[in-house]
């Protein structure tokens, strides 16, 4: 009986031959001047299988960009907060380079010009400041107790808004640290923090022409002249704020270390202090700030204690209508409305840094709403 035919040389002749086949057109396709051949026909884009890739990919780069954006959130705040300081600096360093100085000596001027203002500070507050802290702890148990007592005005107010048990959950939320260890390391960490703040603005400050430069040339050519203008003017506004925000919390604070000083309420230079660094949240930090001195000056007394109200009442107005306007109002015109909600927003989104930058950036975008997409929309 005959063996059965076996089929598999003739299978393997078949893909030998067509694999000869393809050698020879591949040898035929080479040449002298394209020696790997001419490129094929491009693939079909819109195949079934290349869109989902295509779409799989976009997601997967999404997700981990989200991802990586999520894990770098503070060291990409303190490069924000730092180029947004450097925007703000901006135009004490042009006025500098306008009366020929050098960019490096106009940067190191005004850095040394602030740090001699802030050492400056510091020197003269810091013995005040450590011999009221000093009272304030020794005195403390007194106003413990005065909380406690029914009889006493401190002690009705924290019998109506339990004054004492919000305070002493402040203090041993999870948010503050346990124990001096968590203390230590939530200094360390502030002044890490404050350390590569000064740092990167003054990189950021050398490097903002270039940093310009480099970011107009992603903008088409076509385009690049009218994103000039405006990138130049949200500039402008972003400076004008951070200069102008500065000058008016340092008006807060030494009008509140006067009035404080006339008036006997302990902790003045302390409390202007916290006055003026809170004035530089827009909206609720003159009000924060006015409610911690009133609470303050209520252990003078009563009618002390509703002066200081009226006072802040009295500032806030002034701030609000003859401050602001003239000194921010030129650079940075946001509406009343927009400017309580992008603060509420900031606040929301990065806290107190976002409280800070809300204005500015909100200004930005109204800037860009007026001048790119209104035109855009009235075309259509």
């Amino acid at each position: 009986m005959p063996e059965p035919e076996n089929r598999l040389p003739e299978e393997n002749a078949h893909d030998g031959g067509t694999f000869a086949d393809a050698e020879a057109a591949a040898a035929e396709l080479s040449t002298t001047d394209r020696p790997l051949g001419a490129t094929g026909e491009p693939l079909n884009r819109r195949s079934p299988f290349l869109l989902g890739m295509a779409g799989a990919a976009g997601v997967a780069v999404i997700y981990g960009l989200v991802q990586i954006v999520a894990g770098l959130q503070d060291v990409l705040v303190l490069i924000g907060l730092a180029l947004f300081l450097a925007i703000g600096l901006e135009p004490a360093v042009a006025w500098l380079t306008r009366h020929r100085f050098p960019r490096w000596l106009a940067v190191t001027t005004v850095f040394v010009v602030g740090l001699l203002a802030i050492g400056g500070f510091l020197t003269a507050a810091i013995p005040v400041l450590v011999e009221q802290a000093t009272q304030f702890v020794t005195k403390a148990p007194g106003y413990l107790r005065d909380a406690q007592n029914h009889n006493t005005a401190l002690g009705q107010l924290n019998e109506r808004f339990h004054l004492q048990q919000q305070l002493e959950g402040l203090v041993s939320g999870p948010g503050i640290g346990s124990g001096l260890l968590g203390a230590g390391q939530a200094v360390f960490s502030a002044l890490t923090n404050v350390l590569l703040l000064v740092v990167l603005t003054v990189y950021f400050l050398v490097d903002l022409p270039r940093i310009r430069a480099g970011g107009y040339r992603l903008i088409p050519h076509s385009r690049r002249p009218r994103a000039i203008l405006i990138g130049d003017e949200i500039f402008t506004k972003v400076g004008g704020y951070v200069l102008g925000n500065l000058a008016i919390s340092v008006i807060a604070g030494v009008l509140t270390l006067v009035w404080l000083l006339i008036f006997g309420v302990p902790y003045a230079a302390l409390l202007a202090i916290a006055v003026a660094i809170l004035d530089l949240i827009p909206v609720v930090g003159s009000v924060v700030g006015g409610v911690l001195v009133s609470l303050v000056a209520l252990t003078v007394s009563l009618p002390v204690c509703l002066g200081t109200v009226g006072f802040f009442i009295g500032y806030r107005l002034v701030e609000d209508y003859v401050l602001v306007p003239r000194i921010i109002g030129g650079a940075v015109k946001v509406p009343a409305l927009v400017t309580v909600v992008a603060v509420i927003l900031g606040g929301a989104l990065l806290g107190i840094v976002g409280a800070l930058v809300a204005i500015p950036v909100a200004a930005a975008l109204l800037l860009l709403v007026r001048e790119v997409l209104y035109p855009r929309l009235d075309r259509t």
